[in-house]
């Protein structure tokens, strides 16, 4: 899957060549001197003068990837969002089911998307369709963070006065703000919808964006709950198994913020296996962020079946007085 480093070719001479010298030198002396210039030129110098070509994992030939991606995320988060809105299901005694659910649904957000952006799709994709392709990807992921963080930090009390309730509609808007950049700035000149690069401002703020959701944002988390279990403050933030959501986009985060380094020359690369190796790692960085739409609807179940365990069950209704103590009593 991918297009590898592809081997070039040098030609150091040439007919032309040979019938410029041809004047200053027989025929016998000109090759001797071909030969003995070929022969000062080894590998290592063509390889140096070639250009350094990365694998990309992630071109047509992962189209099976992303369909299948797409089509197991959309079904597995329909489902948990079914449960999580049945009237009579036991999952409906979860205190933050409404967080749940949102989760759940930008999860399906996310898995439509990958359909959107698979590479190796027949026919061009217009520009708006790319955009909002680009604006469903990062602003679901957004959103899913913040309100992972948010269900972490208040549990339950989202739902108990109408100021909380405030937080999931302020967390998707400014996920949504959040993601206009990555839209704006992708490219559908070739027929597909393949992400923005550049150096440009609105690149820079999303590269600032994932940096800051992905991998400073859950580093708080942890920090935030060292501190208070160490100054016995309180169990906020509650940890549960929500908190795997971060390990499919922490390496994201992380190796995009590398690659605006470098592209950005702040750190300097010269070595061309340096380079392959950096670029390997953001692709495995980006199909490892895609794995996510599958595995949060496992996570979500986990999360809601231990919540519904755990949950005080309802007291039993008090048993109807006998006939016979009502005629004692008569």
């Amino acid at each position: 899957m991918g297009n590898c480093l592809q081997p070039v070719s040098l030609t150091l001479a040439d007919n032309s060549s040979q019938q410029d010298w041809g004047g200053f030198f027989t025929t016998e002396e000109l090759d001797q001197l071909i030969y003995d210039y070929e022969d000062s030129v080894n590998d290592s110098d063509v390889a140096a003068a070639a250009p350094c070509h990365s694998c990309n994992l992630l071109d047509a030939s992962s189209l099976p990837f992303f369909l299948l991606l797409s089509v197991l995320g959309l079904l597995a988060n329909a489902a948990v969002l079914s449960a999580l809105l049945r009237p009579l299901f036991r999952w409906r005694r979860c205190a933050d089911r409404p967080i749940l659910a949102q989760l759940a649904a930008g999860s399906a957000l996310f898995s439509l998307a990958l359909a959107l952006l698979a590479p190796g799709l027949g026919g061009a994709r217009p520009a708006p369709l790319c955009q909002f392709a680009h604006l469903a990807w990062h602003s679901s992921a957004f959103a899913q963070a913040l309100l992972i963080t948010s269900r972490a930090c208040l549990g339950p009390r989202l739902g108990a006065g109408w100021f909380l309730r405030l937080i999931p509609a302020a967390v998707w808007a400014a996920a949504i703000v959040l993601g206009l950049p990555s839209a704006l700035t992708s490219d559908s000149s070739e027929g597909s919808c393949p992400p923005g690069q550049g150096w440009g401002l609105l690149h820079k703020l999303h590269v600032s964006s994932c940096w800051g959701l992905f991998v400073l944002l859950p580093l708080g988390l942890l920090g935030a709950k060292g501190l208070k279990k160490a100054l016995g403050k309180g169990p906020c933030p509650r940890v549960d198994v929500l908190w795997i959501w971060f390990i499919f986009w922490w390496p994201y985060g992380v190796m995009l913020g590398v690659d605006d380094l470098v592209r950005s020359q702040v750190v300097v690369i010269r070595l061309c296996q340096a380079q392959q190796a950096q670029d390997l790692l953001l692709q495995l960085a980006e199909g490892l962020a895609m794995v996510h739409c599958v595995a949060t609807p496992l996570l979500l179940a986990l999360a809601c079946h231990r919540a519904s365990h755990l949950a005080t069950p309802p007291l039993p209704p008090a048993p109807a007085p006998r006939p016979d103590a009502l005629v004692g009593k008569a």
